[in-house]
């Protein structure tokens, strides 16, 4: 049974923080930050204003802070405004007004055994064992399905496979997914399997090449832009299949953000990187566990937005967790390297993770 670790919250009535000053604070001035700008980390993060320790409440990496009532805020910054007074200064131990609370979380049964410092298969590889993992993963999910929020981010080879795209749909459908990141191409091959059931032209159970199923992909995007969204796509073309008609169904949020090379696009896809950005942050300021499938660039950048703590409704602050699945080690170990205490990473092919996960889940409900 899944148990959500305590937070250990410092001591502010000790050193260095009972008689550390008042966080610094100067204003921005014409679209820019003063030039020694304190910028966010994936941490809880605490500031001194007025004499009292307040931490960030929704924060992500590489933010700018800006007070505003007496409480900080992070804030992008391009969306920094003149006058707006922030926080200054890159000493972050407390004695300035800023600490980074890095070990809230720590587990003691996390800490290894000292007593060598040589072993074998401590980062993530095509050969480290993933049993335990997708025990406590899934062990997880079914925790967050009645405590938390589920983020999926999602690669178009999530839905190449036949058996792969039935996993995601059960689990969208039994609760397992609370909002979905993706580009224009999961969403558009979803919804050419679910006419053509061919995914790029490809049968998605046979792998067979189809004649002249080069075109399927676009004929679906035109489909999709007559009926004006994929919502109505999918009722007007009554999809009972795949992941976008199971999201239209369970009227699930999804976020579809636009590339340079996007075909089409779908009506739904966010053209500007911007706006797909704050899109994006205001689902994540939501989000207790993001797993990430096969897509490095949407990791990436879902996991710069998203901090390594959540702060629920009655102030309970608790670990997000991150999962970052994929067949090529870069592309897990890239997002690792972030720096979260607590992202764990599967080298695998990306159909097999979630038929895994389906199953187990299935198993045991």
């Amino acid at each position: 049974m899944f148990e959500l670790p305590r937070y250990s919250a410092p001591d502010f009535h000790a050193e260095p923080f009972c008689n550390a000053p008042d966080v610094t604070t100067r204003p921005a001035d014409n679209g820019t930050v003063p030039i020694d700008f304190y910028a966010t980390t994936i941490y809880p993060e605490y500031f001194k204003i007025n004499g009292e320790w307040k931490l960030i409440r929704e924060s992500r990496m590489d933010a700018c802070v800006v007070i505003r009532n007496n409480e900080p805020f992070a804030v992008e910054m391009r969306n920094i405004r003149q006058g707006d007074m922030v926080v200054c200064g890159r000493c972050d131990d407390g004695t300035n007004g800023v600490f980074v609370h890095t070990d809230g979380f720590t587990d003691p049964q996390q800490i290894t055994d000292e007593s060598g410092t040589f072993a074998f298969r401590t980062g993530k590889s095509r050969e480290t064992s993933a049993s335990r993992d997708y025990d406590k993963l899934c062990d997880l999910l079914r925790y967050e399905k009645e405590h938390g929020n589920i983020l999926w981010v999602m690669g178009p080879a999530c839905v190449f496979d036949y058996d792969s795209r039935n996993a995601m749909r059960f689990l969208i459908e039994n609760g397992y997914c609370d909002c979905l990141f993706a580009g224009n191409a999961l969403a558009t091959h979803d919804l050419e399997a679910s006419v053509f059931n061919t995914a790029l032209g490809q049968d998605i159970y046979t792998k067979k090449n189809m004649y002249n199923g080069h075109y399927n992909h676009l004929h679906t995007i035109n489909l999709v832009r007559k009926s004006g969204s994929v919502a109505d796509f999918v009722k007007e073309h009554e999809i009972h299949s795949g992941v976008m008609a199971a999201l239209v169904d369970g009227n699930i949020p999804f976020v579809l953000a636009g590339s340079i090379r996007d075909d089409g696009p779908l009506p739904d896809v966010i053209h500007s990187v911007y706006d797909a950005q704050d899109t994006m942050r205001n689902h994540i300021r939501k989000a207790t566990t993001v797993i990430s499938l096969a897509t490095q660039l949407h990791s990436i950048a879902t996991g710069n937005m998203t901090p390594a703590y959540h702060i629920d409704s009655d102030n309970t602050i608790r670990p997000v967790y991150f999962y970052n699945v994929d067949v090529s080690e870069f592309a897990v170990n890239k997002l690792i390297d972030r720096g979260s205490l607590s992202v764990c990473g599967f080298v695998t092919n990306i159909q097999d993770f979630l038929v895994t996960v389906a199953r187990n889940l299935g198993e045991r409900k």
